[in-house]
């Protein structure tokens, strides 16, 4: 059975050129305003976060928010057992099977809500943070929410309607950073972000209703459910280790030095994740949906890949190198000098987040071409190898370490294994490091002008504009040579050997 189809519908015909060229306005018209939508909230988030550094909030309430964020983040990963994706993977119309996705995330979400509530002394207790009990019960009622929420959410993003998801995004972001800040001053300390996320999180489920109406409907279809699950419970393990593979750090650093060294590192990779969350996020509204439209034909799929690849790493290479290169002087200059421990493992964090980059795109492209077994065991396997290395490194150096071994298996075994995954699904080594070159090497050159010009132009505000201006300029000339690619008007190259249309492995 062939669940990339909703139960009962008629098989679609794999159609390439006519396919990319018709999905081709839509997913650009998409991806700006996704992009939009991001950078403006994470611009927003940013400000909020510096107001919360400077006068609300020290590094143990940080490292008792980053624990709870951490834990929401993996209940998150598996709340719907990964029915949700079935709204934009599957053919046909998806209000047939909603009713039946909306029954399982719901049920789902609140069964592991009650184990989280139940939990909660115990995980605070077990990670050194025996205090976070409320705020993790509180913070939590998002995976509730969320999976509530899924059947509205998954209709837009499978309609690319990113226009209205922007404005339900921002809505959430004006009403939930207002209650933070309010009860941050207040005097709440962590229990603010999560009074935060649950009110902005209502307010996202409210938009989400009202912008895909008729959506919110209960109902229970047996065989429908037993092709959601084959489809989804896949999916949610790779979530959940793809997110444990993220967030295991959180875990071993709260257990091994306590709330205050983890407030430093929480703050430390929230600063390595701007990259991430502005452009990478911006491009995941929309490159499963795009992804899973390509999926019958392998040319196209590894065309839209590289292509996808190449713009990401094109936007995210000069700011990973900017913030490793004047990680000190930023730390102190945005949050002051008393976060000035954090600056010592960024670098390290910054070449983990342009990994991370190009770990979930293939993620998505995985999922989109059937290659769900083969995703499952790369996660596994980043996980398995990580949690060893980190607890050796954070004995070894503290939160530089952590960093230090994050980089370490990332760079020398995920990223071959995620390569052999992609070779599988039909993309070849040539596309992607055609994809990779130009943006590499404009890289390199931007370091060595980030190390070279940052002692004769010192440390202070104007300093690091000039800086930052002369390397961005470097890099920029040495990208120029693939705009073409970029664009669209010249492909990366051919990729692997076609192969059969990927079938879903249900097994």
């Amino acid at each position: 059975m062939d669940t990339a189809r909703a139960p009962g519908s008629e098989p679609g015909e794999a159609a390439e050129a006519p396919v990319f060229a018709a999905l081709g306005p839509k997913v650009r018209s998409a991806a700006r305003w996704s992009l939009v939508n991001t950078v403006v909230l994470r611009l927003g988030n940013f400000a909020t976060g510096i107001v919360l550094a400077r006068f609300a909030l020290g590094p143990a309430e940080w490292g008792v928010y980053g624990l709870a964020q951490t834990v929401l983040l993996v209940l998150l990963s598996a709340n719907e057992l990964g029915v949700g994706l079935a709204l934009v993977r599957w053919e046909g119309d998806p209000r047939r099977f909603a009713p039946t996705v909306l029954t399982l995330s719901t049920l789902s979400s609140g069964l592991l809500y009650g184990a989280l509530f139940a939990a909660a002394p115990a995980v605070g207790g077990l990670l050194g943070t025996a205090d976070a009990t409320e705020v993790l019960r509180v913070m939590c009622l998002c995976v509730v929410i969320d999976g509530v929420a899924q059947v509205p959410g998954g209709i837009l993003t499978r309609e690319f309607a990113q226009g209205r998801r922007m404005l339900i995004d921002g809505l959430n972001f004006v009403t939930g950073t207002a209650v933070t800040l309010l009860l941050a001053f207040a005097g709440w300390g962590a229990m603010s972000f999560a009074c935060g996320a649950v009110v902005g999180n209502l307010v996202s489920l409210i938009g989400c209703a009202l912008a895909a109406p008729g959506a919110l409907r209960f109902g229970w279809d047996a065989g429908q459910a037993r092709a959601l699950l084959r489809f989804g419970l896949p999916l949610a393990g790779a979530s959940m280790l793809a997110l444990a593979v993220v967030n295991v750090d959180t875990m071993v650093l709260g257990a091994a030095l306590g709330n205050v060294a983890l407030g430093f590192y929480v703050l430390a990779f929230n600063i390595s994740g701007w990259p991430v969350r502005i452009i990478s996020e911006a491009a995941r509204r929309v490159s499963f949906a795009g992804f899973s439209r390509l999926a019958g034909s392998p040319r196209a799929l590894a065309e839209g890949f590289a292509r996808a690849l190449g713009v990401l790493i094109t936007g995210t290479v000069p700011l990973c190198v900017l913030l490793a290169g004047l990680a000190e002087p930023v730390v102190r200059l945005v949050y002051g000098s008393q976060w000035t421990p954090a600056a010592a493992a960024l670098p390290w964090l910054m070449a983990l987040g342009l990994i991370r980059i190009g770990g979930e795109l293939a993620y998505d492209c995985l999922v989109a071409a059937g290659q769900r077994r083969s995703l499952f065991l790369v996660q596994g396997l980043w996980l398995v190898a990580l949690i060893p290395v980190l607890l050796a490194a954070a004995r070894l150096n503290g939160i530089v370490g952590v960093a230090q071994g994050h980089v370490l298996v990332a760079g020398g075994l995920v990223v071959p294994v995620f390569l052999v995954a992609l070779r599988r699904g039909g993309i070849g080594l040539g596309p992607v490091g055609r994809a990779c070159a130009w943006p590499f090497l404009g890289g390199a050159v931007m370091t060595v002008l980030v190390l070279g010009l940052r002692g004769p132009f010192g440390d202070g505000p104007l300093g690091l504009v000039a800086v930052g201006a002369v390397a961005l300029a470097g890099y920029a000339v040495c990208v120029l040579p693939g705009r073409d690619f970029l664009r669209g008007t010249r492909r990366a190259g051919r990729p692997a050997a076609p192969v059969p249309p990927a079938r879903q492995d249900v097994r």
